[in-house]
């Protein structure tokens, strides 16, 4: 572990084994309501009434406790209107936004960053109140039904309201959650023959939508602009079926002389499901000039940059020149310990969206029952290398042989972890470096040719066939 003055990222690792005040009572709280959701809240069973006591208990002490209460005592009964139905889904993300601002305050501890200052979220207006009525609407039937009881009939009945959403830019977000969150249903009916239910991720999923009913609640944030130096720590890859997003995370350097801060740009795309590999950076480079700036391991410079209050680039490459070369490892040890931590919306603060970028060197790794584990100033962290895009030089194995960390430190299953997002290791005694966005603006490896390739040819059959299919 590097020590303090020597500009380490990673202070504390002791800190990420002791327990967090009050963390698993959260935790059980929440689990208890998922659980009263699962068999629907129309005829609520005793047990199911003891969810949603815990649940009321739990924020007792909190300006939400009455309004909760009387909604969990309604819903207890089968008697709960939908102004409860928000209740319970406010108190909910309470909590968990609780549990995400311990373990950001944990993390702070360890790493002896401070946290940027959080801004008031502007009021929205009253966009399409009828339609957002009629989204609640939807949401508290399912949460009467239970996902144990929903059918395709019920989960259908959120087309026309995402078909009435989608026109208006404000009301988008919300549309392309419940549409999201639909699809998930309708692959899931019935309920009643579910052998597991995702209880916590349909949770989140209801009770975020929920709360974005509220009109004001999906204002967009409050937005500056950036004029500076960026330099890539690195890129997170996340790909699903039809869909891939790079998020480079990145240490921002302001032209004024103002303290770095930690920022986030992001790109995403819809993707053929044979698109796969490096051929996702095929579909993600056009959008983004900084994706060629990481693979090169250059900086960018940064002109009247759109940034939010989280920190967050609304990328344009108008605003964005290639700058000189910028080592990421070099970036991790100078400037990562003296950046700003971005902050999260009141919205957004959930265990899920703990990614905070830490620098590690010095550590032991070994690798039990196909576990990755760095030994930390004595101090065990385990590695998420499941996170590691396939996309990249970035290996399991080279991980396992580093001495050196980029990574994103996240919370899951009780505890924290390491993704890596870059590492140095000796190869044929020289150290090189290995990035998961390695490959994002081009490479001349073997393997990653050849799956851009595959990508080039896939992708043109599938326009020539769409093509066709508009020629007819």
């Amino acid at each position: 572990m590097v020590p303090a003055d020597e500009g380490g990222g990673l202070m504390r690792a002791d800190l990420f084994a002791e327990a967090v005040d009050g963390l698993d009572e959260a935790l059980a709280a929440v689990d208890a309501f998922d659980q009263a959701l699962v068999a629907g809240l129309l005829r609520p069973q005793p047990a199911q009434a003891a969810g949603l006591t815990e649940l009321a208990h739990a924020v007792a002490g909190s300006p939400l406790a009455a309004r909760v209460a009387e909604a969990a005592e309604k819903a207890a009964a089968g008697a709960a209107s939908e102004d409860h139905f928000v209740a319970l889904a406010a108190a909910r993300t309470a909590l968990l936004g609780s549990v995400h601002d311990a373990l950001t305050a944990r993390v702070a501890e360890a790493t002896g960053r401070t946290r940027g200052e959080e801004t008031a979220v502007p009021a929205g207006g009253e966009p399409a109140v009828n339609v957002l009525a009629a989204a609640r609407s939807w949401l508290s039937d399912l949460a009467r039904a239970g996902w144990q009881g929903i059918d395709h009939e019920l989960v259908a009945g959120s087309a026309q309201v995402v078909s009435a959403m989608l026109p208006d830019p404000a009301l988008r977000r919300l549309a392309t959650l419940l549409d999201g969150f639909a699809a998930e249903l309708a692959a899931s009916c019935p309920g009643v023959t579910l052998e597991r239910v995702p209880a916590r991720r349909w949770a989140d999923l209801w009770s975020r939508a929920m709360l974005l009913t509220l009109p004001g609640a999906a204002a967009a944030p409050p937005t500056g602009t950036a004029t500076g130096r960026l330099l890539p720590l690195g890129v997170d890859v996340q790909e699903h079926a039809t869909a891939v997003q790079a998020q480079v995370h990145a240490v921002f350097e302001p032209a004024d002389g103002a303290a770095p801060r930690l920022v986030r740009a992001s790109v995403s795309a819809p993707k053929p499901d044979t698109v796969v590999g490096a051929g996702l950076w095929q579909l993600l480079r056009p959008h983004m000039s900084l994706l060629a700036a990481v693979g090169e391991g250059r900086s960018m410079d940064l002109a009247d940059m759109p940034v939010t209050a989280e920190g967050d680039l609304l990328w344009s490459d108008e605003h964005a020149r290639q700058g000189e070369p910028a080592d990421a490892f070099t970036t991790a040890r100078v400037a990562l310990p003296t950046a700003t931590d971005a902050v999260t919306a009141p919205l957004d603060r959930h265990p899920a969206r703990v990614a905070v970028p830490v620098f590690l060197e010095g550590y032991t790794a070994q690798k039990d029952d196909d576990a990755l584990t760095f030994t930390v100033a004595g101090h065990p962290l385990v590695v998420d290398t499941d996170r590691m895009p396939p996309a990249a030089p970035l290996t399991p194995e080279a991980v396992a042989a580093s001495g050196a960390c980029v990574g994103l430190l996240r919370w899951d299953a009780g505890a924290f972890r390491v993704q890596p997002l870059a590492v140095e290791a000796t190869v044929r005694k020289k150290t090189v470096a290995l990035h998961a966005g390695g490959w994002a603006g081009g490479t001349t490896d073997k393997a990653g040719v050849k799956a851009e390739k595959a990508a080039t040819d896939a992708v043109a059959v599938l326009r020539e066939r769409a093509g066709r299919l508009l020629r007819k």
